[in-house]
């Protein structure tokens, strides 16, 4: 059985590989023969660098060895005599236990991501407790289709979890593991891709020479709806249709609810009171400003001060659509629509879709949602009117409008007032 370093060597030296990455391996481990630390070789017209820290940096297409005039010859393994393509025979024939990290290296499989986890399976939350007994202290609470880390099972059917800021115990009875997890992860986790450049051209095809379908900005929210088999591309959908975006300028992550502690949840609610308070005082300061708009048919239902907001918004229906614009009259984006009209309620609202789906507060979905509140999007967001419907700074092409609230999956509704 080839040991883990002598797996490593091999692999890296004996075959024409097509990676960039790192693959980390100790350098005192290595053959006398590699390059050191921190040092570099050009191998048939690639490279190759040996970090301070030990880690092996191979550039695409090398066929790697110790320098250019050995690069075609087998090379002495320190290991009894054997040549580095002997050991790479052996490799062919077993799977090497390496890891290799990097933006091009092959993926993670979701039973690895996910294998992990436990995910609560309950009417409403689950008690995460400080040691494995119903008697026990609650620390938090592990909410339905919230998920945490498996830590260790103790007697009489309890997990112990890891949840953001909590660590406890939970009746394994209202939670799955393993392969259930693992099919579930992939129903509670939203993929997400952050925008992180300043405005993100999303093109019809995942190619640079494609089209521009549509325009997304900074810290922008998008849903992943495909990322294997893309070559540094992910699908998206954004306001004008489903594109691309390249990952050069995205970060990829999985979001999942975690639990919540006891003094987080304390902290939440008073929070929550609070902002409504505020947001109310400053409401009923505002009598709500007239401006030239075609206005809608549409009405708002409900009462309140979101009810206020909302009908505010709708005197700006048919008004242009224009990419980063704040203007309610002369044009605005869909985040600079919401963040203008909560301003004249004496609201501070941040230029970004993906920014907004943090104000305020989450209601738990359509179902609960009241005139006023941000229906936020994958890289758009729009404001409740009530009767299932949204007001929103759609597209170039259709303006400021009326829409039903569920013609897009929706990812989050925040209430501010």
């Amino acid at each position: 059985m080839l040991n883990k370093n002598r797996k490593m060597v091999a692999f890296a030296l004996a075959a024409a590989m097509t990676i960039n990455t790192v693959i980390p391996v100790s350098a005192s481990s290595l053959s006398s023969t590699l390059p050191t630390a921190g040092a570099a070789a050009t191998l048939n017209g690639s490279s190759v660098t040996v970090a301070s820290n030990g880690d092996l940096k191979l550039t695409a297409g090398a066929v790697v060895a110790d320098n250019l005039e050995k690069a075609t010859q087998p090379q002495e393994a320190e290991a009894g005599g054997e040549t580095v393509l002997d050991v790479a025979a052996e490799v062919a024939e077993e799977q090497a236990d390496i890891t290799i990290s990097g933006e091009d290296a092959v993926a993670e499989s979701a039973e690895a991501q996910y294998a992990n986890l436990v995910i609560a399976k309950c009417n409403d939350y689950v008690n995460v407790r400080q040691e494995p007994s119903e008697e026990a202290e609650i620390v938090g609470k592990l909410y339905n289709k919230s998920v945490g880390d498996f830590v260790s099972e103790a007697d009489g059917g309890w997990y112990q979890i890891t949840s953001g800021s909590v660590t406890g115990y939970v009746k394994a009875e209202y939670c799955v593991t393993g392969e259930d997890a693992i099919a579930l992860a992939k129903e509670v986790g939203n993929r997400i891709a952050t925008v992180t450049t300043t405005t993100l051209f999303v093109r019809e095809e995942p190619t640079v020479d494609s089209a521009v379908l549509g325009m997304v900005g900074l810290e922008d929210d998008l849903s992943v709806l495909q990322e294997d088999d893309l070559d540094g591309w992910v699908k998206v959908p954004i306001e004008e249709g489903e594109g691309y975006v390249s990952t050069e300028f995205v970060e990829l992550h999985t979001e999942f609810v975690k639990a919540e502690s006891k003094a987080e949840e304390e902290a939440r609610l008073a929070k929550e009171e609070a902002e409504r308070k505020a947001a109310n005082a400053a409401a009923s300061k505002k009598s709500g400003k007239s401006s030239s708009g075609s206005g809608s048919s549409a009405s708002v239902s409900g009462g309140g001060a979101g009810a206020s907001v909302a009908s505010y918004a709708l005197q700006f229906v048919g008004n242009p659509y224009v990419y980063g614009g704040s203007s309610l009259t002369n044009g605005t984006d869909c985040s600079g629509f919401t963040m203008s009209v909560y301003a004249n309620f004496g609201v501070s609202l941040p230029h970004s879709s993906g920014a907004q789906r943090s104000c305020g507060y989450d209601v738990g979905g359509l179902a609960n949602a009241q005139p006023g509140d941000l229906v936020c999007y994958s890289g758009h967001v729009g404001l409740y009117i009530g009767g299932g419907q949204i007001v929103h700074a759609s597209t170039a092409a259709t303006g400021i409008k009326v829409s039903n609230a569920d013609y897009r999956s929706v990812l989050a509704v925040r209430r501010i007032f």
